[in-house]
Order: C-alpha cells, then sequence, then structure tokens
C-alpha cells in the first residue's frame, strides 16, 4: 500500500507551532478536518481517546496519532513536523518533533493496520527522519515521504 494511496501533497505541515501535546493534537485535528471535511472535534477526541490507551509516540522524536472514524470514506493521513519537539510522553521518554497522524474508516480492518504498519516502517529508517528534519518545502517533504515508500518496503 503506497503512502499516495492516503497521504497528499496538501497534508504536509512543514513547521507546526504548538507547545503540548493536547495542543499539538488540536492543530492536528484541526487541519485534518479541513482536508476531510469531518468534524474537528470529532477527530481530536478520536486522537485523544487513542493517546488516553498508551502514548503513541514510538520513539526517537516520532509519533503516529490514529484512529478510526465512522464517517470516513477512505484512509486519510497527515505529516507535520514541529517547530520545536514536546514532549508526548514517548516510549522512550524522549520529546517528538515528527507526526503522522493516521485516520481510518472503522470498516478499514486490515487496511488501517498495513498503513500503520508502513507509515512506522518508513519514520524508522534513520536516514528517512534526518532528512524530514531538515528538509522545510512541503513538496519536498511529501517527495520524500512518498518516493521512500517503495513497493519493494511492503
Amino acid at each position: 500500500m503506497p503512502l499516495s494511496d492516503f497521504l497528499s501533497p496538501e497534508a504536509i505541515v512543514p513547521a507546526l507551532k504548538c507547545n503540548s501535546k493536547k495542543q499539538a493534537l488540536q492543530e492536528l485535528a484541526h487541519r485534518a478536518a479541513a482536508l476531510t471535511g469531518l468534524g474537528e472535534r470529532e477527530i481530536f477526541e478520536t486522537l485523544l481517546q487513542r493517546e488516553r490507551l498508551g502514548s503513541t509516540g514510538i520513539g526517537r522524536g516520532i509519533a503516529i496519532p490514529h484512529g478510526k472514524l465512522a464517517k470516513l470514506d477512505s484512509l486519510f493521513g497527515l505529516f507535520a513536523r514541529f517547530e520545536k519537539s514536546i514532549d508526548f510522553e514517548a516510549l522512550d521518554s524522549e520529546p517528538v518533533d515528527l507526526v503522522f497522524v493516521l485516520l481510518a474508516p472503522e470498516t478499514a480492518g486490515a487496511d488501517h493496520l498495513k498503513a500503520l504498519a508502513r507509515v512506522a516502517r518508513i519514520l524508522r529508517d534513520p536516514s528517512v527522519t534526518q532528512m524530514l528534519r531538515i528538509t522545510r518545502e512541503p513538496a519536498a517533504l511529501y517527495a520524500l515521504l512518498v518516493d521512500t515508500a517503495t513497493p519493494n518496503a511492503a
């Protein structure tokens, strides 16, 4: 499953300003709502509910907040880099500066897990995360994410 199936060039935020995990989730929900047409509050509550189960901060400055929404028709991804790292209660206690939001329809089943695994695989590569941290242009960030997600990596 290529990242381009659920990540669009418009869903790249190169410098998101936020001071806390809650504020970050609110801002990410706001941007996701604008792109999906769903309610910002519904997206925020879905992401927050998932965080209550355990942090989606997977370590090395990366978080993958995710959730399922009844009104969503297809998988949706949004990538953001925070202007400054924030505490995300990550597994390694390191602050987070790279975040990939993944939203899925409630009926997505295995596709949601496949997409989540694909995102995690890409963001586990230190050379990719290094480039994501130094690249400033949204189009270049998109290209980096999509081009890294080659079919061979599946």
